[in-house]
């Protein structure tokens, strides 16, 4: 990574020479026809054109995944998009598979997805800040459902709903803690039942799940009929379906389900749809622009959010279980700075050398491996290059790997753009030719839901074993016994740590994992499993990112990164 006096990534992407979005679509051999325009450098590709291409033949599939993430960066996203410029520069026709970003992150602390320095998505700002409206569409159809079961409420409440048992909350896709709780319907009889309630961020939402693992229109539909929200007194559960909810709620989808399609700073093409987050929900980009890829390109690079332990766990256990994927090789990436952190550094001092707290801090890492090894695939570890690294710690990181049977390879596509991932793309093109890999699920479907649980637990954490209240138990016995016991679950943890501490950092042993609540996704088909104090509505930090975001006197938005 460049230093300081460099230009932000912001003024890069500004200054970027983009293409019209035809001449990115032709590199697909997207019809014309097919390119729904979103102004000068966004467009959708249509439902009909990715029904039309769905017995193509798939070229490979790339999964880029992390360490656990430190405030010192990892650039899983930089890396996904510069090995995707990378492959292209080597004559290896590539597509990049992303996440849309969340405005919550944008004006919270993480700041935007779009990638950094000379590896970015672009345009950047209206990737980062409302897009194609994707996001306000799913909003718009979680809240009509939820507005669907209060009317029903209001209205004689035929279908019996116990206010108390209802679990479907209201969503908006910013961090606003004080919404995690609050009570509807306050004042005049006119005004609804007056019940507890609350806010999920937009990205935590079951229709947001759903509409990256629907492969159609008609299964999105479906999906979200299936959608349990509440329960009767009698504890029958009610569904999106006998609201007769799920037709409005798929109109209002129609467009956004369409995949977006966007460039790369060097004109290569790159879808950007959907945006679950990973530390609470399931992580990936829409299987539909994830299949469309791979149909259109001989390599897919795509990523999943957060650490290996969670995004790359939930694409495996959730996303290839339910669309037969299968990822041909894994990309690895990690930072010196990062590993010192795993290290015991502070912060404030990663400028300064340090090989011994990499040494250290390479226990994550090496979890890491062992875990994405355990699924049969092969690995390649990608170092993201900053300038202040040494050539000492960056040997640490080499030797280790190569003591352990994997290659590490020095990564400067932020400074340099795909050619600086070249090495990468070479090695990344000999492991996805080797012959077929051995990959298997963690766990079989028919497992117990709580042993599945605690097959995550301990062998992705590291966990000595898993606690539960008897309610949770109680809970978990319910939904096997009405026939939901062979969904996967999607855990929902902290991202900083494999346990569910947040300060342990580096590997941590002899530790459990809390459980403390779970929720079924009967639409998005998964469990989801909530641990320690991991919340679905995210809040803002002391000083957010939102307050360094202006406009200056040229009309130009600053502060974004």
């Amino acid at each position: 990574m460049s230093s300081s006096s460099a230009p932000s990534d912001i003024e890069i992407a500004r200054h970027a020479r983009m293409r019209p979005m035809q001449e990115i679509a032709d590199a697909l051999l997207i019809p014309s026809d097919d390119i729904i325009p979103y102004g000068r450098h966004k467009a959708k590709v249509s439902l009909d054109f990715v029904d039309r291409t769905e017995r193509s033949a798939n070229g490979k599939l790339i999964l880029v995944t992390a360490i656990s993430p430190t405030p010192a960066g990892e650039g899983k996203t930089t890396t996904t998009i510069g090995l995707g410029d990378a492959l292209n520069r080597i004559g290896k026709r590539s597509t990049i598979c992303l996440r849309e970003p969340s405005l919550g992150p944008c004006f919270g602390m993480k700041g935007g997805a779009a990638g950094g320095g000379y590896s970015q998505v672009v345009p950047m700002e209206d990737i980062n800040l409302h897009f194609t409206g994707d996001f306000h569409a799913i909003t718009s159809a979680h809240n009509l459902l939820a507005a669907l079961i209060d009317n029903h409420l209001h209205h004689g409440n035929v279908l019996d709903i116990d206010p108390a048992r209802i679990v479907w909350k209201r969503a908006l896709d910013m961090n606003d803690r004080a919404l995690r709780q609050i009570i509807t319907g306050v004042g005049a009889p006119s005004n609804g039942v007056t019940r507890e309630a609350g806010f999920d961020i937009t990205v935590a939402s079951e229709v947001m799940a759903i509409f990256c693992l629907a492969e159609s229109i008609s299964e999105l539909r479906d999906r979200l009929g299936r959608m349990i929200v509440a329960y009767t007194r009698g504890k029958k559960p009610i569904t999106a379906g006998d609201l007769n909810a799920q037709g409005a709620m798929t109109v209002l989808l129609r467009e956004a389900l369409q995949p977006n399609l966007v460039q790369t700073l060097e004109n290569n093409p790159a879808f950007v749809h959907g945006g679950p987050f990973a530390n609470i929900a399931h992580g990936c980009n829409s299987v539909i622009a994830t299949k469309l890829a791979m149909r259109l390109s001989e390599f897919t690079v795509t990523e999943a959010g957060f650490g290996a332990d969670l995004g790359a766990e939930k694409f495996l256990n959730i996303k290839c279980r339910q669309s037969g994927l299968q990822p041909d090789a894994v990309v690895l990436v990690a930072t010196v700075r990062a590993l010192k952190m795993h290290g015991g550094v502070k912060k404030k001092d990663l400028g300064i050398p340090h090989p011994a707290a990499v040494q250290q801090g390479l226990v994550n890492l090496e979890k890491h491996l062992e875990n994405l090894r355990s699924f049969g695939l092969p690995v390649v570890v990608a170092i993201n290059h900053f300038q202040c690294d040494t050539e000492q710690e960056l040997c640490v990181i080499e030797n280790r790997c190569r003591d352990l049977g994997v290659k590490a390879i020095r990564c400067r596509h932020w400074a340099e753009g795909g050619a600086g991932a070249i090495e990468l793309a070479e090695e990344v093109v000999s492991m996805s030719a080797q012959t077929a890999n051995a990959f298997d699920f963690l766990y079989a479907s028919e497992l117990p839901l709580w042993d599945k649980i605690r097959a995550v637990a301990q062998k992705m954490y590291g966990a000595r074993d898993i606690t539960a209240s008897s309610q949770v138990r109680h809970k978990l016995r319910d939904l096997e016994q009405s026939g939901l016991g062979g969904l996967p679950v999607c855990m929902a943890k902290t991202q900083y740590s494999f346990s569910t501490d947040p300060t342990r950092m580096g590997r941590p042993r002899d530790f459990e994992v809390p459980i403390r609540d779970v929720k079924v996704s009967a639409g998005a088909g998964f469990v989801v499993v909530l641990t320690g104090e991991i919340m679905t509505m995210p809040g803002l930090p002391s000083i957010p990112s939102a307050e360094k975001i202006d406009l200056d006197s040229f009309g130009h938005i600053t502060g974004l990164f």
